[in-house]
């Protein structure tokens, strides 16, 4: 059976990974290479076509085909990039420009698809058929596999639960909507709460820590607040695809709230007489965005 190459394009570094076909969880050889995005969109290139080279030597063998996790999507019908926060891949022809440049197949993929992907077939959703995988960090997104293949969807934007609204009251988004799903529980949105609340400015580490330690009551109303709109907004997604396992990632998926307070405001919310999805921590860390990729190509194996 074919190896399974894939390469995550992080805006700061480049990382791929050649995974056993026989074993995914033993990788072949997993190398990074820095993006340098501040050189430009043909530089990225240059650097990609570099990372596959020394991919291929410390294997001893040649990629017929690699799937990309992007920090982006591909758009279906121009098929040019869109919604990068590496700025300079929007508008640009990523597939076709890398399937001329390295001169083998490409699949892309966004990064929380492939961490949904990742999870669902090596990692925490392993044996779920159908899987919504989270991320919640910086931003909120989210990423969809259905009988173990990631859905992309009609426009590109399959499982972008982040920009629903959940506060038509709420903090203007840089989509052009207010409140958000992104801008009520991501980790700048909790910390701007907390600010707003105590007149402090403080990192969410440290307000969890606050919490915690049960002296600071408007740390725990932060952290209240942050799982419980985490439960409504969550139920939405559950309601609609009704998955067989729900995956969180990202920094905020270490905070236990979310598995208590959260899950328990879901069972209100739920459009059922129980709430019976798992909502669990991820396995794999930060290395399910390249182990996605990766399996971009698994079906041809």
């Amino acid at each position: 059976m074919t190896n399974l190459w894939g390469i995550d394009l992080g805006g700061t570094k480049l990382e791929g990974v050649v995974l056993n076909s026989q074993n995914l969880l033993e990788p072949l050889c997993r190398l990074r290479v820095d993006t340098e995005a501040q050189h430009g969109y043909a530089h990225i290139l240059g650097q990609i076509e570099k990372l596959v080279a020394l991919m291929q030597e410390h294997v001893g063998s040649s990629a017929s085909q690699i799937g990309f996790a992007t920090p982006g999507v591909l758009d279906p019908k121009l098929s040019t990039m869109k919604n990068c926060n590496t700025t300079c891949l929007n508008g640009q022809s990523l597939l076709s420009d890398l399937e001329k440049k390295l001169g083998l197949s490409v699949r892309l993929a966004n990064d929380a698809n492939c961490f949904a992907l990742a999870e669902a077939r090596m990692g925490a959703g392993r044996g779920a058929k159908n899987v919504f995988g989270v991320i919640m960090g910086t931003g909120v997104g989210g990423g969809v596999v259905l009988n173990g293949q990631a859905l992309t969807g009609l426009q590109g934007i399959a499982g972008e639960w982040g920009h629903n609204v959940l506060d038509a009251n709420g903090p203007d988004c840089y989509c052009g909507k207010k409140g958000c799903v992104e801008k009520i529980i991501s980790g700048p949105a909790t910390e701007s709460y907390y600010q707003q609340q105590s007149g402090k400015a403080l990192r969410l580490k440290e307000i969890v820590a606050l919490h915690r330690s049960g002296n600071d009551p408007i740390a725990t109303q932060t952290i209240e607040r942050l799982a419980t709109y985490f439960g409504r907004a969550i139920t939405v997604v559950i309601n609609i695809l009704d998955p067989d396992a729900v995956v969180l990632g990202g920094g905020l998926s270490n905070i236990a709230e979310l598995y208590s307070i959260g899950i328990e405001e879901a069972k209100r919310n739920i459009f059922n007489n129980r709430l019976e999805t798992p909502i669990v921590q991820n396995q794999l860390g930060d290395s399910a965005g390249v182990f996605g990729a990766a399996l971009l190509f698994s079906d041809n194996t």
